[in-house]
Parts: structure tokens; sequence; C-alpha cells
């Protein structure tokens, strides 16, 4: 361990690994809200946060666990389509609490191009907030549809079929074929947009 009167201990968060403080600092000054992006061992968590001098207060915030509880979901809770799915449902959140712009926080997260993070992000941007960002990052429109996934299980149901209903056992299970993933996506997309689109297309008229 370093020793020496000039020595400092690093904050308990930024010792554990939870938190780099030199990037939340910018995000901070930017004086936005930030889109905050986490990802768990099964679940995708979309938060819209404010931060301010007694702690952090989320202003809106959206689970992919929620995505099958409301609105019929049977895809996975992690997968690229769910990411996208739950960041357009803390997008409209967040606009429905009166966020128009924010500045995307992945925290520790590696910003690999097309990866699930940036598909919370193209939610949230599909929501209408206004986030900075690069195009180039964002994933393809298959991807986002999990065009790759269903693409993929018809090939191993044709070749493989025992290792198919091993690998999609739990889509399976809640009666959901991957082939069939593109079109439930379609399907759950539209019970998003249809249940906030008009609400917030109405408050941003009341706005301007």
């Amino acid at each position: 361990m370093a020793r020496g009167p000039r020595y400092r201990v690093p904050l308990r968060r930024r010792r554990e690994g939870k938190t780099d403080y030199y990037r939340r600092l910018k995000l901070v000054k930017s004086g936005k809200p930030r889109l905050v992006v986490r990802k768990t061992l099964n679940y995708i968590i979309v938060q819209v946060v404010e931060a301010r001098v007694e702690g952090d207060r989320v202003i809106a915030a959206a689970h992919s666990r929620e995505l099958g509880k409301l609105y019929g979901w049977l895809g996975g809770g992690k997968n690229t389509c769910a990411a996208y799915l739950t960041g357009l449902l803390a997008g409209y959140r967040a606009l429905a609490k009166g966020v128009r712009e924010a500045v995307l926080d992945i925290g520790l997260n590696v910003p690999s191009k097309g990866s699930r993070v940036f598909a919370a992000l193209k939610g949230a941007l599909d929501s209408g907030l206004k986030i900075p960002h690069s195009e180039e990052v964002l994933p393809s429109e298959d991807r986002l549809k999990c065009e790759h996934v269903s693409k993929w299980a018809s090939e191993l149901s044709g070749s493989n079929r025992e290792f198919y209903e091993r690998q999609f056992s739990k889509y399976l299970a809640r009666g959901l074929k991957p082939e069939d993933l593109p079109v439930h996506f379609s399907h759950v997309l539209s019970k998003i947009r249809g249940e906030y689109e008009v609400r917030v297309k109405s408050m941003l008229v009341e706005a301007a």
C-alpha cells in the first residue's frame, strides 16, 4: 500500500471500482440530467437522474423486468431489444416529467459500438429526448429488433435441435419461439408507443 504525507486514500466507490469520479464530474458540470444506463446479470436499468448537493434525485426510471409485467414481453431481460425498449420507456417517462434533454452516463461500462447501453440510448432518443451522441455507436435496426437472434435460432432449429432447445429454453417455456422475436418486439413496441405518445405529444404542445 502507498505511504507518505502526500498520499490520499481514494474514495470508497472508486476503491470498489464502482464510480469514475473524473467522468462523473464532467457529466455533472453539464448542468443537464443524466441518462444512467446500467446492466445486471439478467436485466437492464435506465434512469434519468438529476445531480443535487444532498444526493442524486431519480426523475424517471424503467427496468426491463417491467416489459413483461406491463406489456407482455416474453423475450429476455438483458438482450439488445430489451435494452432498446427499456430506454424508450424511460425516455417517455422523463418527457412526461418535463425533461427534454440529458447526457448519457454509462458508468464503468466499456463504450463498445452497438452495445446494449447504446441500444438503451437509441430507445431514449426515439422517445424524443435530446442526448448528445454519435450515430456511429448506435446498433443497427436489425439488432435493435433482435433479427440476428431470430436468424440464428432458425439456423439452429434445422441443424441442431437439441442445442436449439437448450439455448432457448427460457423463451420456449414462456411460449415464444425465438424465430418470432422481431414480430413480438414490434408488438410490444406498439403497446409502449400507444400508451405514451399521445400523452407526451399533448404535453409538448402545451409547453410550447
